[in-house]
Formats: structure tokens, C-alpha cells, sequence
């Protein structure tokens, strides 16, 4: 596939906006998987969408930091006219740890002529190891654990978050290769009666000529090819604008951008093919759990995260209350110096009198979570609806199909039947100009009902937010 499209590279603009015109028709064929694939691949849309993976993991690794273990040191030295007044050293290591609990360990030493005396530490420092644990808020939640849980939770909120984005511009990509499918079958359809049309002119002219038929039938036969000329050329105006509204959907590598050459058309479309590509078989969606869809998943990851906040502020009501307790020791190479006996403790207490400020975050935090639930209420019914709506709008559009083409085939046979009789002398002209303009009508009627089933396939598509695989 990729060689495929470097081909096609070489018929297109580049990122300069040059392009080398291809003289004659290339044949090529771009189906649509292949189309879609590199859509997914390359679009710059696709890849913003992946970058909110990448989001997600730099902010879980940031979350994480704050259980990371911290060395910190510091020394305070004063010196005054000659006097050394006091030289404090202190260093250590913390470690937090699940549940607010911190590990400590840190040396001490102290020594000068004015040195506070709770700063006294013998001559070789003073060793210690202990932890710090809050009791009362902070215990079972706190602000990094909240964090922790929130940055896991939007992982998974912005992988569903990924899938609408790039199934949305897959749903947009799809519509405009069917816009360029459906603009191609008409500019055949005109070729083709074109090309009838100056048969049966150059064909009576030579009657005319010959004394067969009137002379004025030559002239409504020449009107018939400029009347078909002009359906050509506007079929060709609009092929062309689909085919720049394609090339918007065509990257390469490296944010390179394609024109879609005049030569490469679109492959051959069916119901069947369209199926497989967009999953979309209607015999096989007995089974889908639309708990599963991504804009689902993303409502219930953003209550997820909400219920964190909640859970939150719910801990914020508690009074504080930490404790701290260190062991200290003189050698810490010896385990057993490190005794209840040489210790350092403290405890620390407060607690707001109204709380009011914690009771008004709590209550915004419920307030969001039971918004956030009506919508995702509101949205799974929506899109149940919306999903059987399709369904029932690819199974009238099958049957509207099956008419319209058995029409077309019968305005096809009054043709032949019209010109048999033309060639009888039983007919004129203008009668097979008329059956000929109500098959071109029927013909073209069957084109756009086939691109209404595509195109309500795409919608089921998106609307199921399927993922399409690339190879």
C-alpha cells in the first residue's frame, strides 16, 4: 500500500504545492480501506488525537513523582567578629509512601558558642530514623494519592477521548471518498450517453442525407449531443471539487501532503465491501454493547475522576491531626542504639470551626458528579436511538435501491424497444430523446441511492465509533 501511494506522490503536489500533470489516465484504483487507512496513519488530525496518549502518560508520570524519594540537606553557618556563633548541618532522606505515611531518616550535627541549646547534638551528630503519618485527614486519601488515581483514570479518559477524534475524521474522510465515488459514476454515465448521442447524431445525419428522414431531425439529434456535452461538463466540475476535497484528507510521512491525481480513481464501492471495511453489518450488531462506545467510556472515566474529588473533599471535613516519631542514635552502624528510649515525637492538631469552606467544595464536587451521570444517561439513550435510526435507515434504503434499480432497468428496455421502432420508421427522434433523458434520470437516481446506503453506513460507522485496522 505504501508503494502504492508513492506512486501516486509522484503524480501530486508536494509540500511546495507543485504538481506534475499526468497527460493521460493512469488507471490507478485507491480503494477505500486503503484511503481510510492512511487517513488514520498520517491525517494531522489522527495524529493530534494520538498525542493525547502521550499526554496522559507524561502527566501519570508526574502524578508519580510525588512518591518519588526526596534527599534534602541544609547548613546555616554565622561567624561575627571572630566569634563562631553557631555551624548547623542537617541532611536526610524521605520516602512517601500509599496513605500519607512518610519514611525519614536524616543526621544532624551542631556545634558553636551561641548554639540554641535544643540544637545540641553530641560531637559526632545525631543520627535518626522515624516516620510521619497523619491520623486523621490525609489518612485513606490526599491530594497525591488523588492525583495518582486521577492521572491513571485519564489514561484511559483520553484513550476514549482518542477514539472520537480520529473516528470522527475517518466518518468526515469516508463521506467525501463516497462524495468523489458518486461524482465519478456520473461523469461515466454522461460519457457513456455522450458518446450515444454522437453515434445516433453522426447516424442521422446520413439518413438525413440520404432522404430517409427529415432534415430537422438532425438538428434535434445535434441539440441532444450539446445538452449532453454540457451534463458532462458539469459532472467534470464537480468530480474535480471532490477530488480537492479528498486530497485534504491525504498525508504522507512527515506531515507531507498529497494532491490526488486526475488519473487515480475511486475503486469499486458495494454494500458488502463497505461492510467489512466500516463494520457495519447489521447481522452482526445484535451483539454490541453500547457501554462500550468511547464517548460512553469518556463520560464514565470523567465520573470516575469526579468521585476521586469527591472522596476528597469528603477527607478535607476530618480534623489533622499527623504524628511524627523519630528514633535517634549516636551510631547508626549499631541497629540496637536506635531504642524507645532516645527519641524524638510530635503531634500536630487543626481543625476549622464551620468547616464551611470544606462543606461547599463537597457539595459542588456531588453536584458535578450527579450533572455528570444525567449526561451520560442522556447520551446512552441518545445513542441507542441514534443507532437503531441508522439501522433502519440502511434497511429502507436497501429496499428503495432494489426499486430503483429495477426502474432503471425498465426505462433501459423502453429505450431499446423506442429505438427498434425508430429503425421500423415507427418512431421520431424526440420520443428516443425522451426515453433515453428518463433512463439517464433513473440511472442517475440509482448513483445517489447507492450513495445514500454508503453514506448511512459511514453514519452507523461513526456512530458506532468503530475501529478501523491498518495493516
Amino acid at each position: 500500500m505504501k508503494k502504492y501511494f508513492l506512486f501516486i506522490l509522484f503524480f501530486s503536489l508536494s509540500s511546495s504545492a507543485l504538481k506534475a500533470q499526468s497527460e493521460t489516465n493512469t488507471g490507478l484504483d485507491l480503494s477505500l480501506q486503503e484511503f481510510l487507512a492512511y487517513v488514520k496513519l498520517y491525517h494531522p488530525i489522527a495524529k493530534q488525537a494520538e498525542l493525547k496518549i502521550s499526554q496522559a502518560e507524561a502527566k501519570l508520570m508526574k502524578a508519580r513523582g510525588n512518591f518519588d524519594p526526596k534527599l534534602y540537606s541544609s547548613f546555616t553557618e554565622k561567624d561575627f567578629k571572630e566569634t563562631d556563633y553557631y555551624q548547623m548541618f542537617n541532611a536526610g532522606l524521605s520516602i512517601p509512601v500509599w496513605f500519607g505515611l512518610d519514611i525519614k531518616a536524616g543526621y544532624e550535627q551542631a556545634e558553636g558558642s551561641f548554639l540554641n541549646p535544643e540544637r545540641t547534638v553530641p560531637e559526632d551528630g545525631l543520627y535518626k530514623a522515624g516516620i510521619s503519618l497523619p491520623l486523621g485527614q490525609g489518612l485513606f486519601i490526599n491530594e497525591r494519592m488523588a492525583t495518582l488515581k486521577k492521572a491513571k483514570i485519564i489514561q484511559n479518559l483520553n484513550q476514549a477521548e482518542r477514539d472520537l477524534k480520529v473516528n470522527e475524521v475517518l466518518y468526515k474522510a469516508s463521506l467525501t471518498y463516497i462524495d468523489w465515488y458518486q461524482a465519478q459514476k456520473q461523469v461515466d454515465i454522461f460519457e457513456e450517453f455522450l458518446e450515444n448521442a454522437e453515434i445516433r447524431f453522426q447516424g442521422i445525419k446520413q439518413s438525413a442525407l440520404q432522404g430517409d428522414i427529415p432534415t430537422i431531425d438532425t438538428l434535434e439529434a445535434k441539440i441532444t449531443v450539446q445538452k449532453r456535452e454540457l451534463s458532462l461538463e458539469k459532472s467534470k466540475l464537480k468530480l474535480i471539487q471532490s477530488r480537492f476535497k479528498l486530497s485534504n484528507f491525504l498525508w504522507l510521512e512527515n506531515n507531507v501532503p498529497l494532491q490526488l491525481d486526475e488519473g487515480v480513481l475511486p475503486a469499486e464501492l458495494n454494500e458488502l465491501s463497505m461492510d467489512n471495511i466500516l463494520g457495519t453489518n447489521l447481522l452482526q450488531l445484535e451483539n454490541y454493547n453500547v457501554e462500550q462506545h468511547p464517548l460512553l467510556q469518556f463520560l464514565s472515566y470523567g465520573i470516575a475522576s469526579l468521585e476521586v474529588d469527591r472522596k476528597l473533599a469528603a477527607e478535607r471535613l476530618k480534623p489533622v491531626l499527623d504524628v511524627e516519631y523519630n528514633f535517634l542514635s549516636e551510631q547508626p552502624n549499631q541497629v540496637d542504639t536506635f531504642t524507645p528510649n532516645n527519641f524524638q515525637a510530635g503531634v500536630s492538631f487543626s481543625i476549622p470551626l464551620f468547616l464551611r469552606k470544606e462543606r461547599g467544595d463537597l457539595k459542588l464536587t456531588k453536584l458535578k458528579i450527579q450533572d455528570a451521570e444525567l449526561e451520560y444517561e442522556f447520551q446512552n439513550l441518545e445513542l441507542r436511538n441514534q443507532i437503531d435510526a441508522a439501522q433502519e435507515s440502511i434497511s429502507s434504503f436497501d429496499r428503495q435501491l432494489v426499486t430503483i434499480e429495477q426502474i432503471a432497468v425498465n426505462f433501459d428496455k423502453l429505450l431499446q424497444a423506442e429505438e427498434r421502432k425508430f429503425s421500423f420508421g415507427e418512431s421520431s427522434v424526440f420520443l428516443i430523446n425522451s426515453r433515453e433523458q428518463k433512463l439517464i434520470d433513473a440511472r442517475l437516481e440509482q448513483i445517489k441511492a447507492n450513495a445514500r446506503l454508503f453514506e448511512s453506513k459511514a453514519l452507523l460507522f461513526n456512530l458506532l465509533a468503530n475501529e478501523i485496522l491498518v495493516d
